[in-house]
C-alpha cells in the first residue's frame, strides 16, 4: 500500500525542523584553549625581547658617546696641563732670567744717569763755546746761544728741516728737539723766517682742533689777511683728501696757505736760545 503523499510531506518537514546540531568535542575546545594561552605568552614575550634590546642599544650608543666625551674632555684635561706645566716652566726661566740680568739692569740705569749728566755737560759746554765765540768776536751776550745746525733770532732759535713729514709728524719732531712748531707774532720775525723759508714749511698754526685758528700752544691767532695767500684759508675740501684743509704752512714768498694737515712737507721748529 503507498502512502500518502501529504504523509510523506509531513513527515519530511518534521524530520527537516527536528535536526539535531553536530556535535562539538569539549575535548577539542579544551586542546585549543591550552594552545592559545602559551602562544600569547610567547608572543608579548617576544616584543618584550625586541623592546628591551632597542632599550639597551639606545642606552649603549648614549653610553658610547659618553665614554667619548669623557674620554675627549680628559684629553682636553691633560693637554691644558701640559701647557700650564709649560706655561710654569717658562715663568721660572723668565724668573731666573731676570735674576740674572739684574746686576746688568743697574748698570743700565747707573749708564743712563751719567748719561743724563753727560747731555747736561755738552750742554753747558755749547753755552760756554758760544760765549767765548761771542767774547772773541766782539757780539753782545744778552742774545744767547742755539744748537749746531739752528739759526738764531733774538731770543728763539729756529730749525729748518730737510725731511718732509705731515703737520703733526712734524710737531713730534719738533718735540723730540725740545721744540714746537714755529710761530711769528712781529714783523721783524715774519721778516726772519720767510727769508729763510725757500720752499714749504709746516709751521705751528692750524685749526683742526676746535675749527678755529690758533698756534700750536693754542694760543688764539688774530686774522691777518695781509699774511695769507689771497683767497685763503678757504677751508677748501678735495678729493684726494677726506675732511677739509685744516694746516697752514708757509710759502717761498713768506705768506700763509692752507693745506690738508697729512700732506707731507718741511717744517720749521723753534725754542728758546741757552
Amino acid at each position: 500500500m503507498m502512502p500518502d503523499c501529504n504523509n510523506l510531506n509531513e513527515l519530511d518537514n518534521t524530520a527537516l525542523w527536528s535536526k539535531e546540531p553536530p556535535y562539538v568535542s569539549l575535548s577539542g575546545l579544551s586542546r585549543l584553549r591550552r594552545w592559545v594561552f602559551p602562544v600569547v605568552t610567547a608572543t608579548v614575550i617576544l616584543i618584550l625581547i625586541i623592546v628591551l634590546g632597542v632599550s639597551n642599544r639606545k642606552t649603549s650608543n648614549r653610553l658610547s658617546s659618553s665614554e667619548q666625551k669623557v674620554s675627549n674632555l680628559s684629553q682636553s684635561l691633560n693637554a691644558s696641563l701640559q701647557r700650564a706645566q709649560e706655561t710654569a716652566k717658562d715663568v721660572e726661566r723668565l724668573q731666573f732670567a731676570v735674576e740674572n740680568q739684574k746686576d746688568q739692569l743697574i748698570s743700565v740705569s747707573e749708564a743712563l744717569k751719567h748719561a743724563s749728566v753727560v747731555d747736561s755737560l755738552v750742554k753747558s759746554v755749547a753755552s760756554l763755546k758760544c760765549s767765548l765765540d761771542r767774547i772773541v768776536k766782539n757780539i753782545s751776550t744778552e742774545g744767547g746761544c742755539c744748537p749746531v745746525g739752528w739759526q738764531q733770532f733774538e731770543s728763539h732759535c729756529y730749525y729748518f728741516s730737510t725731511l718732509s713729514l705731515n703737520w703733526n709728524q712734524s710737531r713730534l719732531a719738533c718735540e723730540e728737539k725740545q721744540a714746537h712748531l714755529a710761530m711769528m707774532s712781529g714783523d721783524k720775525e715774519w721778516a726772519f723766517v720767510s727769508g729763510r723759508a725757500d720752499q714749504f714749511y709746516w709751521v705751528g698754526l692750524s685749526d683742526w682742533r676746535t675749527g678755529r685758528w690758533e698756534w700750536i700752544n693754542r694760543t688764539p691767532y688774530v686774522m691777518q689777511r695781509r699774511r695769507w695767500v689771497p683767497g685763503q684759508p678757504d677751508n677748501w675740501s678735495g678729493r684726494l683728501y677726506s675732511g677739509t684743509e685744516d694746516c697752514a704752512h708757509l710759502q717761498s714768498d713768506g705768506r700763509l696757505n692752507e693745506k690738508h694737515c697729512v700732506i707731507k712737507m718741511k717744517y720749521i721748529c723753534q725754542k728758546h736760545n741757552i
